[in-house]
């Protein structure tokens, strides 16, 4: 009996820019996760994050060829995202409010109380996003959720790390001063 070891994202990039259809597949199943993820808490609508996310994979599939590292085709995938998103809240009139339909549910298991505390609790936090302005809001998002570094975030939205950092601690300040009540 064979394992096969999962290949790694430079290789399966280099595959797929070669026309290998499955190579890229993979890549699309190891990150559409996390990039729908980033685009649902950005644009708290999830028919919208699954528009941006379809974009941003049809379009890197396309583009494939113009990516000068393979290695940096994973902030190439959030940068794209990211700049969707940006793209589809500026086109917004008026701003949408959140539907409080498509947060995540808590966990059914919890007792009632805990789960309507749970409940109040990821809807005071998706409305507080809401209040951020959308720089902020990818920039707090990638950090705090996605896990990225300063650099990259300022690869991603175009600005230099000192600038991300600026915006992570405003946004961190302004949802720190919104969930006050939820300490």
């Amino acid at each position: 009996m064979t394992t096969t070891t999962p290949l790694d994202d430079v290789t399966l990039v280099g595959r797929a820019r070669d026309g290998d259809v499955r190579a890229y597949e993979q890549l699309v199943l190891r990150y559409q996760g996390p990039m729908f993820r980033l685009a649902v808490k950005m644009l708290a609508h999830r028919g919208d994050a699954e528009d941006v996310v379809q974009e941003v994979f049809l379009n890197a599939w396309r583009k494939l060829g113009q990516l000068g590292d393979d290695a940096a085709f994973v902030g190439w995938l959030y940068r794209a995202t990211t700049n969707r998103c940006l793209n589809a809240i500026r086109a917004r009139r008026p701003v949408a409010d959140v539907d409080l339909d498509t947060a995540e549910s808590p966990r059914a298991d919890l007792q009632p109380e805990r789960a309507a505390q749970v409940s109040g609790q990821l809807a005071a936090l998706t409305a507080a996003l809401a209040q951020l302005t959308p720089e902020q809001r990818a920039c707090w998002l990638l950090r705090e959720v996605h896990g990225r570094s300063y650099e990259e975030i300022g690869d991603i939205v175009g600005a230099n790390a000192t600038a991300v950092r600026g915006r992570i601690a405003r946004a961190r300040a302004q949802l720190a001063e919104v969930m006050k009540p939820w300490r």
